[in-house]
């Protein structure tokens, strides 16, 4: 069997910045323990591995750990490689998946993604580690949704943060650090030891999060977000009723074939 896959940086203007996706279109689901071995092999936060049935495709994602439910990256990177590489020339694309419909579209050389607004509730019961593990810092709130929430003062506070992930992996979720930006609406961190992933440079997926959440904050729809990781990403965003839409770039880096 040989399969093709390609690299990108998703969210991301050049090369070597936001976040690294495989993406690996297929003709046929093959077997979920072989994807994730591959998702495992190529080591990094997501591969994506996408089926045409119809119109439409159906996605999945795996990290080098475990299959998630919904991963805004590799999404991005699959629909970069759709259009750019694959000869897909409609103007939309839908993409199935565990958490429902996924619809994209291309503006320019940005790729806007429709995805499910997952509004986190402000919790005062938490796990003590969850704190420790970010070195006990002044903290605005926690909250949670899919992930916890913790809401810092500033950004310094979150460039600053140096997570101990063995104490992490203790607190059964992963963790979302954020606070209103300097030179954009919103910043954020990204935190996934127990997936596999000690820090993932840019989350589509947390921003259903973080987009309905700083859109009630700051009373607007359109803002502009950055992840601070050490590569960084850009993420351009609206609250849109029960729908939040994100857009990014994305750069090629590299095809290949696995031969198994």
């Amino acid at each position: 069997m040989k399969l093709s896959i390609y690299q990108v940086d998703a969210f991301a203007d050049k090369l070597f910045a936001g976040n690294p996706a495989a993406v690996v279109p297929l003709d046929g689901w093959i077997d979920t323990e072989l994807m994730q071995n591959i998702a495992m092999e190529n080591n990094l936060a997501e591969t994506a591995f996408f089926v045409q049935t119809g119109d439409d495709f159906h996605i999945r994602w795996f990290t080098p750990a475990l299959e998630i439910d919904l991963c805004g990256h590799a999404t991005l990177a699959s629909a970069f490689v759709l259009y750019n590489y694959l000869g897909y020339n409609k103007p939309a694309i839908n993409f199935h998946c565990k958490s429902g419909l996924l619809k994209l579209h291309r503006e320019g050389d940005i790729i806007q993604m429709d995805f499910p607004s997952w509004n986190p509730e402000r919790i005062s019961e938490f796990p003590s580690q969850l704190l420790e593990s970010l070195g006990n810092p002044d903290i605005a709130g926690v909250y949670s949704n899919r992930e916890y929430i913790v809401e810092l003062d500033n950004e310094e506070q979150v460039k600053a943060l140096k997570p101990d992930f063995s104490i992490m992996k203790k607190v059964g979720k992963m963790v979302i650090v954020t606070a209103p930006g300097k030179k954009v609406d919103f910043v954020s961190r990204f935190f996934a030891p127990t997936a596999g992933i000690d820090e993932d440079p840019v989350t589509g997926s947390a921003h259903s999060q973080l987009i309905p959440f700083w859109s009630y904050k700051l009373g607007k729809n359109m803002m502009v977000a950055q992840q601070l990781s050490n590569r960084g990403g850009t993420v351009y965003c609206e609250q849109k009723g029960d729908r939040v839409i994100m857009g990014g770039k994305a750069v090629f880096y590299m095809k290949g074939e696995i031969t198994i």
